[in-house]
Formats: structure tokens, sequence, C-alpha cells
């Protein structure tokens, strides 16, 4: 491992360099890697871990788009594309990628297909850490590890093609064949992870949770939504509006955020957005830290698992949401996005 410096406070990490992908391949030599799940996190990992030469096969349920997307991606049915259960079967390590509602609904099918010394793997920690609400208890004669990449599953794709990588989290929450750690590592560095951090499943599963509610989409989705309407009410048109609020961000600032830091960002903008950032950003930050208290108690105590498990079992899961996310797109700030969007000169 790495001794990295994370302003003053020293962690380890796995960079690819310590952990080449000849290592992973003789370490997965003889593993047969299922990917149970072919929807967010599948494609990416499973397309750049065939691309590196390990044995992988895919379990999705048939008649699906999913189903579908895999034969478009090469998946032969039959000889690399199964039922769920049939993949399930032929692996010794087994990705269980589906959503948390669909690893809850298919586990009891599952776990009667692991095998003593199989290894059974995720991308989030949310399933193992709220047992007591999935019923997701691994049995003890297996491996249970995670990697996480920390980015959407299109992103683990482009990511491995531009040669860049994404950064992952990993951990063991089992380990039966003292194997764990070697079959974890070799699994993100042949899913394209960048470099590895080590945590814990609820460590994961806590910051993941509040990130995805918090800064990364809830939050920033409704910061958004109140400066767009507040210059909408003072008069801006929807393209100024939207300028301002959104595209700036996404096409120039974050970039710099991206490339140096939110130092090198202020330093890049004129002395009047420096002065007007740094006054206001301790304002923002005190504003919402009550309410980041409260997602991440409500994160930790369960309740916004228990949330998230209602919702996406119920038989019109799917209608809902669709109608959810209809109102955002034909909302007049979104509406506004995609006409800014296709003036955009590569869009014309």
């Amino acid at each position: 491992m790495a001794t990295i410096n994370f302003g003053g406070i020293e962690e380890e990490v796995i960079m690819s360099e310590e952990f080449p992908m000849e290592k992973a391949r003789e370490v997965l030599k003889d593993e047969t890697v299922a990917v149970l799940g072919y929807g967010v996190q599948g494609p990416g990992q499973a397309l750049n871990m065939r691309d590196n030469g390990i044995n992988v096969i895919i379990g999705q349920r048939e008649n699906s788009k999913s189903w579908d997307k895999a034969v478009t991606d090469g998946w032969v049915p039959g000889k690399k594309l199964f039922p769920l259960e049939e993949a399930a079967k032929q692996g010794t390590t087994l990705q269980f990628l589906l959503s948390d509602a669909g690893q809850v609904a298919i586990w009891p099918d599952i776990k009667n297909l692991l095998d003593e010394g199989d290894a059974l793997y995720f991308s989030h920690g949310f399933s193992i850490v709220y047992r007591d609400q999935t019923n997701i208890i691994p049995p003890e004669n297996i491996d249970v590890i995670l990697v996480a990449p920390k980015g959407s599953g299109r992103n683990v794709r482009f990511n491995f093609l531009d040669g860049s990588g994404i950064n992952s989290s990993f951990a063991i929450h089992q380990d039966f064949t003292g194997r764990a750690k070697e079959r974890t590592l070799a699994l993100g560095i042949a899913i394209g992870s960048g470099y590895l951090f080590p945590t814990t499943f609820e460590k994961e599963v806590h910051s993941d949770l509040t990130g995805e509610r918090g800064v990364l989409m809830g939050c920033l989705a409704g910061v958004m939504e109140a400066q767009y309407n507040l210059l909408r009410k003072h008069g801006h048109t929807p393209s100024e509006a939207f300028n301002e609020t959104v595209e700036e961000l996404t096409q120039s600032l974050i970039r710099l955020v991206a490339e140096n830091g939110m130092d090198w960002m202020f330093s890049n903008c004129s002395t009047t957005a420096q002065r007007g950032a740094l006054d206001w950003a301790p304002k923002f930050r005190e504003a919402v830290a009550p309410l980041f208290d409260d997602l991440y108690e409500r994160v930790v105590s369960g309740i916004e698992t228990k949330r998230v498990l209602e919702a996406n079992s119920t038989p019109d899961y799917r209608e809902k949401l669709e109608k959810e996310l209809n109102l955002i797109k034909n909302s007049e700030m979104w509406q506004a996005g995609a006409a800014v969007r296709s003036l955009r000169p590569e869009n014309r």
C-alpha cells in the first residue's frame, strides 16, 4: 500500500501500479465472475473486466431491456449471458449488482446457489449493513467483499476507455478463504479503478447515501432550482437564469475544481467573484449544516433505507418514478437547459 497525505491525515491506498493487471489476472485465473444485474453498475464493470481478460458471464432477467442491452454489448445468450439463477450457479465470484430492492427480491434464490469458498461481491454496503431490513445474511463459508466505484456506471466505462480510471473504495466483510483481500483488490483493478482506498461496509453506505442525498444530487438539484427561481422572479430570462445557475458551473467552473481544487477555481475567477464566494460560502455552510446533521442521522438509523425499500418495491414503482422524473424534465428550468445545450457548438 502507498501512504498518501490528505491534508495532514495519512491514509493507505492501493495504486494500480502496485497491483498491476497482470497480478489481477493471476489472482482471478481460476474464477468465473458472474455479474448479476446489467443495469447501472453492471455494464461498465463487466465490459472492463472482459476487456482486461477476466472470465466474465452475465446474469440478467430475460425479456428485459437490460437483457437486450447485454446482447447488444456482445454477451452471447447461452455462452456468456444467462438467466440470473443459471449465472449464479456457474459463478465462483458473484457480483451482486442488482438494485438494492432487486437484491432483496432475488436473495432467497441466490443464497442457495452459493458454494463453499465462493465470493459474494457488492458495490454498495446497503444490503449487508441494513440486513435487518433486507434479510440478506450470507452463509459463513464464503467471502463477502466490496468494491465501490466513486462514480456512475457510465463513468466507470468511460474513464476506463480514456485511460484515466475511476477511484474506488474496498472492504472485506467476511474472509472465509483467507484470500478475500487479494480477490477484492484484483477485482477492483480489473473493473478499472485508478486507485483503491480501504473502508468498511458501514462507512461506505453511510457516506454514499449521505452524498447522493446531499452535495452530489439532492442538495445540488435543490440549490440550483432555488437560484434559478430567484433569478426568474426578478425578471431574468430563462436563458440567463439557466446559464448563470447551471451552464457556467458544468461547462467551466467545476472543471477548474476537478483540475486543481476549489482554491484553484477561485484563483481563476475575477476578484469580484472571489470576494463574493469567500464571503458567502460560510453563510451557506452554516445554513445547511443542520440539514446535513438530520440527513446523516436518518441514514445511520435506517430511516432512509426503509423509505428506499418501501418505495422501490411497489408494483407501480417504475410508473411513479417516471412521473417524478418527468416533473423535473418538463420544468421550465430543465426545458431551458435542453434549449441551451442545443446551442453548444457540438450540438448545432
